[in-house]
């Protein structure tokens, strides 16, 4: 099973790149799955139900959120209404919209996909590790051949310390959040293919897809700003992970930066 892991997906302008470069990428490497992170899909953050439906239409088959889940109001039943859109799964339960995992049925086996937020630097939500034991054992009762993570946090030791614990019990965890690509794609000792932060798809001269200076005049200044995308080249980036279909475990695991 190849399965394609794509960064924070930022705005309209992310989108388009997204659909200018996925069709050919799938093709080439032979990709069965997309997961991509959404979350800041919209122009200005969240999800509508507009930039799903594009990605979607585009190849990616299950969207990740995150901290900007439930940016806008009227997301909120796009979550209860979409099976292959996921958000954290350790927000409230029985107040929090939606759901953290959905299970793809690929004819010879199923493949999980989890969505779980960090709380390091971030809002203190449910702990992400008893979320993903608990998702694990449903998944499992799906019985899911292959489990794959979406991690959406700020700290790398967070990130780095999910990996190890998850390892040999999922295929795979990728980090989001940070939009930027980390060097440390790598297969751990039991099997479990890992990286920090897969990083994001929209504009390459931008601080987060944002114009430069704006951020810079909002940490001078210290004053809230109108944040704008900034327009320019864009880059893609992403994780292919080949899993073993017997197994559940990472064959091969590459970081990609597509232009």
């Amino acid at each position: 099973m190849v399965i394609l892991a794509i960064g924070d997906v930022v705005g309209k302008i992310g989108c388009t790149f997204l659909r200018e470069k996925l069709p050919k990428l799938k093709k080439l490497k032979g990709i069965d799955i997309v997961i991509a992170n959404g979350e800041n899909s919209a122009d200005g953050n969240g999800v509508t139900k507009a930039s799903i439906e594009y990605l979607f239409q585009s190849g990616v088959d299950v969207i990740t959120t995150g901290n900007h889940s439930f940016r806008r109001k009227e997301s909120y039943d796009l979550y209860d209404e979409c099976q292959y859109l996921i958000r954290p799964a350790n927000y409230p339960k029985g107040t929090t919209p939606g759901h953290g995992m959905t299970v793809l049925d690929m004819g010879r086996l199923s493949v999980a996909v989890i969505n779980i937020i960090g709380t390091a630097y971030m809002e203190a939500v449910d702990c992400p590790f008893r979320a993903a034991d608990e998702l694990i054992a449903q998944a499992e009762k799906e019985n899911a051949g292959i489990i794959i993570v979406d991690f959406h946090a700020e700290s790398t030791g967070e990130k780095r310390a999910m990996g190890y614990y998850l390892d040999g019990r999922v295929s795979a965890v990728f980090g989001t959040h940070t939009h930027v690509q980390t060097a440390d794609a790598c297969i751990l000792p039991k099997g479990t293919g890992y990286i920090t932060d897969v990083g994001m798809t929209g504009t390459i001269n931008s601080v987060l897809g944002v114009k430069p200076e704006i951020i810079i005049k909002k940490m001078k200044e210290k004053l809230p700003q109108r944040f704008e995308l900034a327009s320019g080249a864009c880059k893609m980036n992403c994780v292919l992970m080949e899993i073993d279909n017997k197994t559940g475990k990472t064959l091969n695991i590459e970081a990609l930066e597509i232009l």
